[in-house]
Parts: C-alpha cells; structure tokens; sequence
C-alpha cells in the first residue's frame, strides 16, 4: 500500500481595455470608417500586455504544478525505481514505452521493438503504435536522443517537464478563449486564476503525468481557442485559412494523443449539430469543422496502421451522416416555425438512422468488437444492461467512472466559480432560447420594449457555441467524475466571459432599466477586479503553505518486490495478476505480461478475465504469489501470479 509520509529534513492594475470588436468602426448603412492613430496605439498596447500576461500565467502554472510534483515525492531525491513505481497503473504502461526508446541501441530498432513488441502480451506479437496512443512518448524518446542534453537532464525529467510545459499551453489556450469571447483580457486573466486556484477539479497532472488525457487536453483547448476566433464575423479569407488550419493541426494532436478522442469530438460534433439546425452558426464553417474532425481521425488512423476502432468510430458515422442528410434535405433551413420544426425533427431521424447503419455496416465489414466494452460500460451504467458483465464492472467499480460527486461544487464554489457559471448560464441560455425561436419562426427580430428604447436579444456564434459546449461536456462529467476535467477548465473559461462581457451586462441593465454605456464599462471591469482581488485575498496563503509543505515518496514493499523480480527471475519470466500492479512490473524489471490496463482489445479482456481462474489453480508449476488487491470487484483475482515459462 502506497503511502505520503513527511519529508524527514536532511542537510544539504491591469490597464483593462476592449479588444475591438467586428463591430467597431462600422457604420449601420455597413460602411468601414477610418480607424483612430490613437485608438490603433492603444489596441496594440492592449494585446501586447495581453499576450505577456497570459505567457507569464502560463508559465507559472507550469511552475507552480512542478514544485507540487517535486513536493509531494521529493522525486529529486529517491531512487530510480522509486520514480517508476509513482507512475501508477496505465501511466506506468505508457513510460515503459518511453523508457523503451530511450534504451534501444538505435532509433530503428526501437521502432522495430514498438512495432513487433512480445513483452507487452505474452505469447502475441503486438503492434504497440497501432494498439495504444503513444506517439508522443515516440516523438519525446526521439528528441531526447538528438538533443545535446543527455548529460545535463534525465530522461524521466525530460519526459515530466514537457508535461508540465504542456499545461502552460493548455492555461494560455484557456486565457485566449476568454479573452476572445469576452473582447478584455481581464477575463482571461480571471479565468487561468480560476484554473489554478481550483486545481483540484480542473487538473491532475502533477500525479497522474503520462496519462492521455494530460497530452490531450492542451492541445484540445488550443483547438476550441482555434474554433472561437473562426466563429467570429467579419474574417479575411487569408485569416479564415490560417484558422481551419489552427484547427486542423490541434484536432490532429488531440486525437493522435488520447484513445478517447472519438468520444470527445462526437460531443462536439453534436453542439455543432445542434447549433446549426438552430441557425445560431454559418453552416459553411460547421462544415469545414465536420470535414476537419473526419480528416484528423482518418489521418491519425493512418498513423496507427488503420486502427478499426478509429475506423468504426460514432464520430465518422455521424459526422458522414450529417453531410448526406444535409445534401438530400437541400431547404432545410426555409419556411415558418412548424415547416422548420417538421423539417428538423425528420432531419434529426435521418441523421440519427444513417448513423446507426452507416457505423453498423462498417463494424460488419471490420469484424470490429474492440469498444464493445465501452456501450456495456454505459448500458450498465444507466440501467439499460447486464451488472454482472465482467467487462462493465471492470469501470463501475472504479470511482474515477461514478457520478460526478457532490462535494465538487463546494470547492468550486468557494471561489465563486461556480455560482457566476451558474448564473451566466441561466442568462445566455434565456437568451439562447430565444434567438432560436426567432431563428426557427422566420422573424427577423424578436425585441423586448421599455420606457427609454428598444432592444434586440442577440448570441453571437462563438458565445453559442460556447454555451453548448459547456452544457454538453457538462452533462458528460456529471455522469463520469473522470471526464471532469474536460468540462472545469471551460468553467472558468465560461463564468469570466460572462463576468467581463458587455453584451451580459447590457442584458441585465436593460432588463432592470439601468442601461447606460458608461455605467456597463464600469461594472464590466470593476467586478471582475474585484473578484480577482478576492480570489487573491483568499486563496494566496493556502497556495503558499501548500507549496512550503514538503513530503515524500514512501512505498517499501512495492520497492522490495520489484528489486525481488529483478533478482530472482529470469528475463523471460511471465506474469499474470491485477492490471495496475502489471504496468509497473513491465516499466521497472522489464518482465513479459499477460495482460495490461490499456483494456482497448477483446482478447486482452477475455485473457485478464481468465486470469482469476487460473490465480486459483496453487498446483501450477513455478508460480509464485506477489500480491495484489481491487476492491470492490468480485470478479478479479486478489492474487498476481508470476509464471515462469
């Protein structure tokens, strides 16, 4: 049993302004009119503090995650196998293939060993770059050879510090977002705060480093930062190309990174799909964004030597069936509310059936089964399958993949995040409501009267998709606690949009008849300053003393049996036994497996469940019994054996 002991003591003012909008300077009759020399000077100053405010976040939180790292294991200070060991379950699997790399005579050859590797399952010859998402560690081991830095930083340092660079990316993406909704960098500003201040929910890469999702999730934010800017009005042709393709090589690196990527781009898919039948986006960029998801999955497919489970993704099917759908339903988009609203639910069937024979003719032709696993997770899950499934109860007895737990939103709110997410959701969602039904009943405004004048509830596209975006990923991490961390981190990003938002603010003065220009700006600013200022007051000691609170790596058994495999067994030794014991035997003695927790293969499942059976046949010749635990799941052994070939 792991467990943190203390460490024993050895010797040894923002100058907040608009980023002008696609409305600045343009007359109602559509005229441009000539920009000001002095507000040109003042916008350029404006971006520039904008940009060194959001790469010194950036990189301090790279810092700041770092030092957590360091803290928590005194990992400067332990012994190698120490440092393995602390690399948990599939996050061990990963490394090993880094390790791997970086300890082949040549690059060649460790290709050669990635691509017809037999340590990983025993008596099978695998393809480790097809099977599992591990170009990164590839790429990484790669450029650690040809770097001249071999004798100035380890691998392993090398390896962890390119992930906590990562989430510098992934805070200046988030910061971007922001800043782009919201038109002020004061909001990006709040949001990477509220990212680092609410760690515990938005992030957990200083002790889970190589798991997919800490590669995945930065460059996924890049991608939703590319998407932002492209919904905007008013693009250059030149601008709009650069974008897609901004967007192009973000969804390529998210999906070559994380197995789950699928899952994740399908639930973007359909906030795109909803948005567009609700006439809230430009359908020609919702197409080039279907085209661009497609093409990045196939491309990745080839990377992975035709993967059939990318082939026979949800996503494809659906992405394809919503191009088919819309060539054959040509005036989708045309005649009153009850014609459009006839015309959308059959295209909502149509798409909904040629997704479903489109993904079931091309699991046919594939003999696909390796994500059956996943739909059983989720029948199970909600009540619509067999409980006592080997395969479902492998994940439903994991708490990572319970219900997102109600003490969350406690700790979220204590720094108000959550209770200004909540209330700029109800207010954009209002609003949503409404220019959806104007969109569908053909009107050309629907517009609220008072006193003084008239106005018109207006979304702009990149807040509407925005706002789908989080209700959706929302949705998805209230059902699983593990995919949290997709939907906090827009969280922030949201709540200081509609904190530093003008078009917020001029809804809520107006509906309270205290509309004026000059009074928005002033609220517009002073709250989030005052928010931030809060924030600081409060959470400023807590990070400091968790930072001066120095702890250590304390794991003696787990240390004693790995030195004991490495001393008294041979190389070509075979284990059997609990997957997350399993990855670090691999990744510290070397040793050949029989089974591994990248559960993305039938046989690999049907293997782990057979290994219960034979855990309990003690008459096996040569086996030896190193010890393992999984709580609350029957149906796994609560021994590891070691098989001696």
């Amino acid at each position: 049993m792991t467990t943190v002991r203390q460490r024993r003591v050895g010797k040894g003012t923002e100058a907040a302004e608009d980023q002008p909008s696609e409305e600045t300077n343009v007359k109602p009759d559509g005229k441009i009119l000539p920009d000001h020399p002095g507000g040109k000077l003042w916008s350029i100053l404006s971006i520039t503090l904008g940009g060194i405010v959001a790469i010194c976040l950036g990189l301090l939180t790279s810092v700041y995650v770092a030092t957590l790292h360091e803290n928590d294991l005194w990992f400067s200070n332990i012994k190698e196998v120490e440092r393995e060991i602390s690399f948990r379950t599939e996050c061990g699997l990963y490394y090993s293939y880094y390790k791997q790399m970086i300890q082949a005579a040549s690059i060649q050859q460790g290709l050669h060993g990635l691509v017809y590797d037999n340590k990983t399952e025993s008596v099978r010859t695998i393809n480790i770059l097809e099977r599992m998402n591990v170009y990164q560690e590839v790429f990484l081991s790669i450029l650690y050879r040809i770097l001249p830095i071999q004798q100035y930083l380890e691998p392993v340092y090398f390896y962890i510090y390119t992930l906590f660079g990562l989430q510098a990316v992934y805070v200046i993406a988030l910061y971007v977002t922001s800043w782009l909704l919201s038109g002020t960098w004061l909001s990006g500003l709040l949001a990477a705060c509220w990212y680092i201040t609410n760690r515990v929910d938005t992030t957990r890469v200083e002790f889970t480093i190589p798991l997919r999702e800490n590669w995945a999730l930065p460059f996924f934010a890049v991608q939703i930062a590319a998407i932002t800017y492209l919904l905007r009005t008013h693009l250059q042709p030149a601008q709009e190309r650069l974008t897609l393709m901004a967007v192009f090589i973000a969804t390529f690196l998210f999906s070559l990174t994380w197995q789950f990527n699928q899952f994740m781009m399908l639930i973007q898919a359909l906030a795109l799909f909803i948005l567009d039948c609700l006439d809230m986006l430009p359908t020609a960029k919702v197409t080039w964004l279907y085209i661009i998801q497609i093409s990045g999955l196939l491309l990745v497919c080839v990377l992975q030597f035709f993967n059939s489970m990318i082939l026979g993704s949800l996503l494809i099917s659906f992405n394809v069936s919503v191009l088919i759908a819309r060539t054959i339903q040509k005036n989708l988009k045309k005649g009153g509310l009850l014609d459009r609203l006839g015309k959308l639910i059959l295209h909502v069937l149509l798409v909904l059936c040629l997704t479903l024979l489109i993904n079931k003719f091309i699991k046919k032709i594939l003999n696909l089964e390796s994500d059956e696993h996943i739909f059983k997770f989720l029948k199970a899950k909600f009540g619509f399958g067999a409980t006592r499934d080997f395969d479902a109860n492998l994940y439903l007895c994991e708490e990572a993949f319970g219900l997102l737990p109600l003490n969350t939103f406690s700790r979220l709110s204590s720094t108000l995040l959550f209770y200004i997410y909540g209330f700029v959701l109800f207010l954009l969602t209002v609003a949503a409501v409404i220019v959806a039904f104007r969109n569908l009943s053909g009107s050309n405004q629907v517009h609220f009267k008072d006193k003084m004048e008239e106005y018109t509830v207006t979304l702009k596209p990149d807040a509407a998709y925005s706002l789908a975006h989080t209700v959706l990923f929302g949705c998805l991490a209230l059902s699983t606690m593990r995919m949290k961390y997709l939907w906090t981190s827009h969280m922030c990003v949201f709540a200081s949009f509609g904190l530093c938002s003008t078009e917020v603010w001029k809804l809520i003065l107006k509906c309270l008849h205290l509309y004026t220009s000059q009074r928005t700006q002033v609220i517009k600013y002073s709250i989030p300053i005052i928010t931030l200022l809060y924030i600081s007051f409060k959470f400023w000691p807590g990070i400091m003393d968790e930072l001066s609170e120095l702890r250590e790596f304390y794991d003696p058994d787990t240390v004693e049996l790995m030195n004991w495999i490495k001393s008294n067994t041979p190389n070509t030794a075979v284990f059997a036994g609990s997957m997350q014991l399993l990855a670090g035997v691999k990744l510290c003695t070397g040793r050949t497996l029989t089974n591994h927790p990248h559960y993305e293969d039938k046989n690999l499942r049907e293997r782990t469940k057979q290994i219960e059976g034979r855990a309990n046949k003690a008459a096996v010749s040569g086996v030896v019994c190193v010890g393992a635990e999984f709580p609350c799941c029957a149906d796994l052994p609560d021994l590891c054996q070691a098989l001696s070939r």
